[in-house]
């Protein structure tokens, strides 16, 4: 069994409840979304990436010598070859986070299930080809309450306080109403922007929703750090 990878590297994590870990990055090359705002095309839109058998790949992640190992992509849950993976990193004693859009379910090991699922934001332009089929697909509601339900989670949403924000939350509490129980530290939001200035800006926009709802604002830190860059 063979996956197709478009980058293996080391680094800190950026986002989320682990941001600041030192943690090897296995970003698989394939995606069922086209997001307009997306800053991986070449996992999605754009596939790169040659074919590594399970084996290399686990030797490629084990050199690198990190605690934490996150499966990233574009989808890596689309993809059989990630329960082997997974079961190899679990008997290697590493913390392993799934990268998600919640579209696909699977019973894998993990540590961390980070949720983004997207919003009508994310729809691309219909002349890109992709919109309809994106449209239909982004919110596949079933996978998304039994990953909720089966793994300890953080659910990330990609907003733009710029761009109509009331219809962006009203978005997310109508995807999060069936969910009971949910607590709110593991509701984040994330500003959309792919350079510091621009992070910055809406992030400021996104404090006093934060705090009146309780949940988490979560930052880009590698973009602060390296800029909009591969392998970081």
């Amino acid at each position: 069994m063979r996956l197709r990878v478009a980058e293996l590297f080391a680094s800190i994590q950026g986002e989320g409840r682990f941001t600041g870990v030192p943690s090897a990055f296995v970003r698989l090359s394939g995606c069922n979304l086209r997001c307009s705002w997306c800053d991986t095309p070449y996992a999605s839109w754009n596939p790169e990436g040659d074919h590594f058998s399970i084996e290399d790949i686990i030797q490629e992640v084990l050199q690198l010598n990190t605690p934490h190992v996150v499966l990233t992509g574009g989808e890596p849950m689309l993809f059989e070859g990630i329960q082997p993976l997974t079961e190899a990193f679990r008997q290697a004693h590493k913390t392993i986070t799934i990268e998600t859009a919640g579209t696909v379910y699977r019973e894998i090991p993990c540590d961390l299930m980070s949720i983004s699922p997207k919003l009508s934001n994310s729809t691309p332009d219909p002349s890109s080809g992709w919109s309809e089929r994106h449209e239909t697909t982004r919110l596949n509601r079933e996978p998304l309450k039994a990953l909720v339900e089966a793994y300890d989670h953080q659910l990330k949403f990609v907003v733009n306080p710029e761009d109509n924000l009331d219809s962006q939350l009203q978005e997310i509490s109508e995807l999060l109403e069936p969910f009971k129980n949910l607590k709110p530290e593991n509701i984040m939001l994330m500003p959309e922007g792919r350079d510091t200035n621009t992070l910055t800006r809406r992030a400021k926009l996104l404090v006093q929703t934060c705090m009146e709802r309780q949940w988490r604002l979560c930052g880009r830190y590698h973009v602060d750090l390296f800029g909009d860059t591969r392998g970081t």
